[in-house]
């Protein structure tokens, strides 16, 4: 079996590839840092990502689309291989986007809890190396539902930092201060964090970095998750209390309507309208 070591997810808004070459400078920059040649030049990954996408997309129904997957393998475990040097695979896939998982947050938000599971360390590996390891994701998310149905984890660091939420990046909003979101240096490089900041400052709502503990989400005026799949979500609760007036603000309208005007649709209305069909 190979070990995945490097992988990105994108998004495919009707057969527009969203920010390929953003994913894939990040998946060479992982690669470059455990020290992977794919044997693949980011120009052709570019063309295999765009050609498969445009020869799957048709299979869909009109409006609908896909989440496209790139991973990286170092090869066959070494136990198992044959005699010779192993090659690094490399794999491209699509699926059905599974906006069962997400179309009613929109509407409804997006409950955080803090579980006790934190970030795996940067001395384990950099926090801008994306790798498919989930396993503290899946252990504070089952956590994260036993203490509230419904709700996701917020990861912290050894000090008790806000990193990111599972499988997110996390920004707060308060009046006097703007958006602000933990340094850059300290989590995962999210393409849809870096792009709703932009948003963000095309609406002249100012952004920052700086560290955050728990209390600075849990006094936000807003609190919004940002990610491939969802774009931008609302948290409406966390760690059981109502975050500002327990319902998606102003702010998140605001962005959710610049991601909308950026992408072409209305990416609520889209999840709502194939939550319901079968992947």
């Amino acid at each position: 079996p190979d070990d995945v070591l490097d992988e990105v997810l994108l998004r495919a808004y009707d057969r527009f590839v969203f920010r390929l070459d953003d994913h894939l400078a990040r998946l060479e920059h992982s690669l470059n840092i455990v020290g992977v040649d794919p044997g693949i030049p980011r120009e052709a990954m570019a063309r295999l990502a765009r050609e498969l996408v445009a020869r799957n997309h048709p299979l869909l129904a009109p409006g609908d689309d896909l989440g496209l997957t790139i991973f990286v393998t170092p090869g066959t475990y070494p136990a198992d291989a044959s005699a010779g040097p192993a090659q690094p695979t490399v794999c491209l896939h699509t699926n059905p986007l599974a906006f069962h998982l997400w179309a009613d947050k929109y509407r409804g938000g997006q409950a955080l809890v803090t579980t006790g599971v934190e970030q795996v360390p940067a001395t384990s590996w950099p926090r801008s190396l994306k790798c498919r390891s989930r396993m503290h994701y899946y252990l504070a998310d089952r956590r994260a539902a036993i203490i509230e149905p419904g709700a996701r984890a917020l990861l912290l660091d050894a000090e008790g930092f806000v990193v990111e939420a599972s499988t997110a990046n996390v920004m707060i909003f308060n009046r006097d201060g703007g958006l602000l979101s933990p340094p850059h240096e300290d989590v995962l490089p999210g393409i849809s964090l870096a792009q709703t900041s932009e948003l963000a400052e095309n609406l002249g709502i100012a952004c920052a970095q700086r560290k955050l503990r728990p209390d600075d989400l849990a006094g936000a005026d807003e609190v919004l998750l940002t990610s491939t799949p969802f774009c931008l979500l609302p948290v409406t609760r966390f760690n059981g209390r109502p975050i500002g007036e327990g319902a998606p603000g102003q702010i998140f309208h605001r962005l959710l309507g610049a991601w909308n005007g950026l992408v072409g649709l209305d990416v609520a209305a889209q999840a709502e309208r194939f939550a319901r069909r079968m992947i």
